[in-house]
């Protein structure tokens, strides 16, 4: 009588993890077969996959496994991880593509970065490594697949921070790296850390790639530049898309479920009730946070002028404080909140500042006095004394508001209207006490009816993030202490000396 042979896979759960299955006979189904392997190596594949095996037909080549019988007795395996809307198979990489971020990211770049657990082979030969570091100084040398495993991982975490990370954030990683595991630092590098850089630049960009392959619109925005293959696209590096001044949710993709058409829906959906006399403030809320994707990729694609973009979504006029408050989520930061909390810590030592800057100063000491003697109503207006040369941002003062000519507006870029009375003194550089504020961009009253000064400059700083504005250019410094100082969103770039030796007072103690 014939005796039955064992059924042997060897079973690749990861590049570095690899295992050895013995099953008493063939499965009946390639999903009996994932059944199997699921018991057999729970936890490991406690996630949706499919399998590739070697192929004997064509020397080895992993092809997907549909049929079990095509499945060698002694076979390998490949577990692949799965998506709903990605198909393992549908490329002839065989390289996992990585998971495509569906929801937003929640921080910034950290100030310390945190480096991430790797695989079981490579955190025990690490901790090894180490030992030997700390008694004797001996580097640890890795293989091909081992550096393979720390690179992808840490990719991978950087890229939930940053898609394009900066040199300088590059450079902090791998410090990072190097000091939590100090085995793997270089001899000859100045730092240690070097080497260790460059590679995770380079990996960074492989890692782009297949999040671009893998559908994620975050790097695909930026694929089919011009390249051998595609010689008169767009030059590589002209005009990427990404984020430049700290933007965390720059381009996300849309929510589960969704795709353009849907989310067009809702926009028309939020729009008819915007329109009706009592509209439904909480479900307007709901619909312009599930559209805030298709609004990210009409703006960062299409560059739309700011008052076609206003007319699609009136939503954003709607409740403008709250609407372009909830908008600032590019930054996950609480616009109001933080603008008002480190408003209310500077504004001592701005005090101090300003009152020093105007008794040597002699044509704007008049429009200082002016503002100190209100300080305590419009406090916001000072941060422009010290960063420009203009005493003010520009603010249009607009008397008898009932005969608003908007025609005055066209070749404006962007201003802050301010309304006051007829009995107002027409001589005032800017007036603390007005009626109201407005807000002009490319020409068009975008916002009115905002009650106070601070308040105004707020949402113009937030809808200059919300719809991807330049600053103004005669104030982009105003902007950036705002950004930087104030908002706490460092985008990776030198502060320039004067606004570091704003910073540098602000910060002294007296």
């Amino acid at each position: 009588m014939a005796v039955s042979q064992k059924f042997l896979l060897r079973v690749h759960l990861t590049t570095d993890v690899v295992v050895k299955v013995s099953l008493t006979k063939r499965p009946e189904s390639v999903e009996k077969l994932i059944t199997i392997l699921r018991e057999k190596l729970n936890p490991r594949l406690d996630f949706e996959f499919t399998l590739q095996y070697e192929d004997p037909d064509f020397n080895g080549q992993l092809t997907c496994l549909l049929d079990i019988q095509e499945l060698p007795e002694k076979g390998t395996l490949k577990v692949l991880r799965s998506e709903s809307d990605v198909s393992s198979c549908a490329s002839s990489d065989t390289d996992i593509l990585p998971h495509v971020p569906l929801a937003q990211r929640l921080k910034c770049w950290p100030d310390t970065f945190p480096v991430p657990t790797f695989s079981y082979e490579v955190e025990h030969l690490l901790e090894e490594g180490n030992r030997a570091f700390e008694m004797f100084g001996k580097h640890l040398k890795l293989t091909r697949a081992q550096k393979h495993n720390i690179l992808e991982t840490m990719a991978s975490v950087m890229h939930t921070f940053k898609a394009y990370p900066s040199d300088g954030d590059v450079g902090l990683a791998a410090e990072a790296l190097v000091t939590t595991h100090p085995c793997l630092k270089e001899p000859g590098s100045r730092n240690g850390s070097y080497g260790w850089k460059t590679s995770l630049k380079f990996k960074m960009g492989n890692y782009r790639t297949k999040l671009a392959r893998s559908g994620c619109v975050e790097v695909s925005v930026n694929a089919g530049r011009r390249s051998v293959n595609n010689p008169e696209g767009e030059h590589p590096h002209s005009n990427i898309k990404r984020a430049r001044r700290a933007e965390v949710n720059y381009l996300p993709n849309f929510p589960r479920g969704e795709d353009q058409v849907s989310l067009e829906d809702m926009r028309v959906q939020i729009k008819n009730e915007v329109e009706k006399t009592e509209p439904n403030k909480v479900m307007i809320e709901k619909l312009m946070q599930t559209t805030f994707a298709l609004r990210r990729h009409e703006i960062v694609q299409d560059n739309p002028m700011v008052k076609n973009f206003l007319e699609k979504w009136p939503a954003l006029r709607f409740d403008s404080q709250v609407s372009i408050s909830a908008e600032f989520r590019v930054t996950n930061i609480n616009l109001r909140n933080q603008f008002y909390a480190e408003l209310d810590r500077h504004t001592p030592r701005l005090m101090a500042l300003y009152r020093q800057k105007a008794a040597r100063t002699g044509k704007i000491s008049e429009a200082l006095r002016t503002i100190l003697n209100h300080y305590d109503l419009q406090i916001t207006g000072l941060a422009c004394h010290i960063l420009s040369n203009q005493p003010y941002l520009l603010i249009l003062c607009l008397f008898q508001a009932d005969t608003l000519d908007e025609s005055t507006l066209i070749d404006t870029p962007v201003a802050l209207l301010t309304v006051v009375t007829d009995g107002a003194s027409q001589t005032s550089p800017v007036h603390f006490t007005s009626s109201s504020m407005a807000i002009v961009v490319e020409g068009d009253l975008v916002m009115r009816d905002i009650p106070r000064f601070a308040d105004a400059f707020a949402l113009l700083f937030g809808l200059i993030y919300a719809l991807h504005l330049d600053y103004p250019r005669k104030h982009v410094h105003t902007f950036t202490f705002v950004q930087k100082i104030f908002m706490g969103l460092v985008d990776g770039k030198p502060l320039k000396p004067c606004l570091h030796a704003l910073k540098n007072d602000l910060l002294l103690k007296e």
